[in-house]
């Protein structure tokens, strides 16, 4: 599963780094985000108790601690979606490109209702981070061809992510594998309206 991988698109910029860090610019990168977030949740965010064989299987494969897989409905749908072929437009489980994967992820784990499908506007809906403060469920951009923002991914846990490859379809694989780190671009959390998420099963 952990496979080198086929990218949608080909091109390469730097990655935003703290400031005062040995390699750090002195011209930082701006946080950039809409004027108030705009995606919202169907309704109040039910945290799900995964199952015990997805808090085995994805402990061990993310290399952390039982319990940090908190999230039954994300594993689930992991389980469910890993390995579907790409597919440029596609949507579903016969086919799905990078930004459809992200979609219906959102969709259907977070409740999303008005994510946006293509890559260059679901990046204008994302509260902007450094890389090692990403968390599960954030997104992770990548520059390929030149073009700004042309593949997306889902961040996990442990520098893991989630995405639909060109090659092996969707594929979890460590963000710093050489084929895909070279051109990741930007990373952050979706900027949701909360309104009383609570945990279920917990």
């Amino acid at each position: 599963m952990l496979l080198c991988i086929g990218l949608y698109s080909c091109s390469s910029i730097k990655k935003t780094q703290r400031p005062g860090s040995a390699n750090a610019s002195s011209n930082q990168p701006q946080y950039s985000q809409p004027v108030e977030p705009t995606i919202k949740r169907l309704g109040p965010y039910v945290l799900e108790k995964p199952d015990k064989d997805d808090v085995d299987k994805y402990s061990a494969l993310l290399g952390v601690k039982k319990t940090e897989i908190k999230n039954g409905r994300l594993y689930s749908f992991l389980n469910d979606w890993l390995g579907t072929p790409y597919r440029y437009g596609g949507l579903d489980k016969e086919g799905v490109d990078c930004s459809g994967f992200v979609y219906t992820l959102q969709q259907q784990v977070y409740d999303i209702e008005n994510m946006p499908r293509s890559t260059n506007l679901q990046i204008n809906f994302i509260k902007r981070k450094y890389e090692d403060e990403l968390r599960e469920g954030d997104l992770v951009f990548f520059d390929f061809d030149g073009r700004q923002f042309s593949h997306v991914g889902v961040y996990l846990q442990n520098g893991y992510v989630v995405h639909a490859s060109t090659r092996k379809g969707v594929i979890i694989v460590r963000l710093k594998d050489p084929s895909l780190y070279k051109y990741f671009s930007r990373g952050g959390s979706v900027m949701v309206e909360r309104e009383g998420d609570v945990e279920k099963g917990r």
